[in-house]
């Protein structure tokens, strides 16, 4: 229980002794988006360190080298945890967007900061809006800026992590539109930081895996047509090795 109360007070206070900091960042953004962007990213990425810290997880990563550090990619992760955001984005290269629920979008500062670091809000329940999210993503891509999504669209709660929810073919239109490749990531035993036992935080051993990348021009007309569970099945696989390694 510690932990989870270190946790929170990072949280509040960083959002609240962060309201200048939002504003010089809005400033440099006037004369400078990449600079803006870059020190935003940085600033996060350090905060998010240290949560994870204070977690005592043991994190193992593989594959990070596989990740291009020329182009924008779209990454796609499967989702048993809030920790999932913190241990995929400290290890972003470069301007990263995040697809987020909807419900998050109220939230003062904590959406400022969202927004600021180029991450989308979908509206899971309206198709329409949640077109227009995937279009302006579509954009983000081709103006530089990654795209991480969590395709089964919430946390899956079953026993298993092996056991995912099915992956939304619409997320997958934002590689096959602009050509960028896709980067499954395979998240394996987070759920054991917190939500396995809430409301404490508990250390664990953790691995975050990328896989080779997917070009969607290199598939076949039939693989393409199923993307989704194309990507799903290689962090399937992931996943089962993590588990008996």
């Amino acid at each position: 229980m510690f932990r989870f109360i270190i946790i929170c007070i990072i949280v509040v206070g960083y959002l609240i002794l962060s309201i200048p900091i939002l504003f010089g960042e809005w400033i440099v953004g006037k004369s400078d988006p990449r600079k803006k962007d870059i020190s935003s990213l940085r600033l996060i990425q350090a905060v998010f360190r240290l949560i994870l810290k204070v977690t005592g997880a043991h994190i193992t990563t593989l594959g990070h080298e596989k990740v291009p550090k020329d182009q924008a990619v779209l990454y796609i992760g499967n989702h048993r945890s809030y920790f999932d955001i913190l241990l995929t984005y400290v290890l972003c290269p470069d301007t990263t967007g995040y697809i987020a629920k909807k419900e998050m979008e109220p939230i003062p500062l904590l959406s400022n900061w969202m927004k600021y670091l180029h991450c989308l809000f979908l509206d899971r329940k309206d198709i329409e809006e949640g077109m227009k999210t995937i279009l302006t993503a579509i954009e983000e891509i081709k103006n530089g800026v990654s795209i991480c999504i969590f395709p089964e669209g919430t946390r899956s709660r079953s026993e298993s992590e092996l056991e995912m929810l099915p992956f939304h073919e619409g997320s997958f239109k934002i590689a096959t539109k602009t050509g960028c490749p896709i980067i499954p990531i395979a998240i394996h035993n987070s759920a054991e930081i917190f939500e396995a036992h809430s409301p404490k935080i508990r250390p664990c051993k953790v691995v975050v895996e990328y896989g080779d990348p997917i070009y969607p021009e290199q598939l076949s007309k039939e693989e393409k047509k199923h993307l989704g569970s194309y990507t799903q099945n290689i962090i399937l696989e992931m996943l089962k090795k993590n588990q008996t390694a």
